[in-house]
């Protein structure tokens, strides 16, 4: 028998008829992607902080950080928010502690209305930083960033 004969019996003179995809489906990567940016953009406005004010406009500029900020508001009324939480300035420095484990370095936005004395705006900030808080900032619309009633929320 001649080596002709023993090729069909080990393979080495057989085709491949399948050969293997090498590419890859990138549509249902994109389609996920998609609904994925669907998603946050319907989210992310949800995501303000849920007081309503109309904040005082300023040209300072905006305040870097890489932790995120606790957010107190003082409304049109006075009445005082931790985050979207109602409070009064009696119980606001055991709220503080007991959200940042006293931790002192804590950044602390304080949002005041427009329309809100000054005076209760600043015992707010007096006392934050009575009890020891000393990263608090104040937040305004920005430079040239009017706010009206549609706006409110958006604006920091």
């Amino acid at each position: 028998m001649d080596a002709n004969h023993y090729k069909a019996f080990t393979g080495k003179g057989r085709r491949r008829r399948h050969t293997q995809m090498s590419e890859i489906n990138v549509t249902p990567f994109v389609d996920v992607m998609l609904v994925l940016l669907i998603v946050f953009m319907v989210t992310a406005p949800l995501l303000t902080v849920g007081v309503p004010l109309e904040l005082p406009n300023s040209k300072a500029a905006t305040v870097q950080g890489n932790d995120e900020p606790l957010v107190i508001s003082v409304d049109g009324e006075g009445r005082l928010y931790l985050e979207d939480v109602e409070i009064e300035l009696e119980n606001l420095v055991p709220k503080l502690r007991a959200v940042t484990g006293a931790k002192q370095d804590q950044r602390i936005f304080v949002r005041g209305d427009t329309n809100v004395n000054y005076g209760r705006v600043l015992s707010v900030m007096g006392e934050i930083h009575n009890a020891g808080f000393n990263r608090v900032a104040m937040v305004s619309a920005g430079p040239g960033k009017a706010t009206t009633g549609a706006n409110k929320d958006s604006n920091q």
